[in-house]
């Protein structure tokens, strides 16, 4: 059982990590956008935006709908980053108790 299992926690580990990577990511590229340091009418960073985009939203509009609207700040991506480090943290115990 340990044989499979350990592994594959261990894959899911760094997919989270991935994961909370590819979130910090978002967040610099959106605030790239917002201050006009990169455009978006060009292709290459549009692709690399759509693509953060399709990845992220799904997990992230949860949380916006039930956090409160803050105006212009976005706090969605740090509850979603310390959830993921939550349920990473659970891993790692179930992980040293086997």
């Amino acid at each position: 059982m340990d044989v499979i299992l350990v592994p594959l926690l261990q894959l899911i580990l760094a997919v989270i990590n991935i994961y909370v990577w590819v979130l910090v990511a978002s967040v610099v590229l959106s605030w790239l956008i917002a201050f006009g340091v990169v455009n978006t009418s060009n292709r290459f960073i549009y692709s690399i935006g759509d693509i953060i985009y399709r990845i992220t939203e799904p997990a992230l509009r949860p949380i916006r709908n039930i956090l409160p609207n803050m105006g212009n700040v976005d706090l969605s991506p740090v509850v979603l980053i310390l959830l993921l480090w939550f349920v990473e943290s659970m891993l790692i115990r179930i992980i040293v108790k086997l």
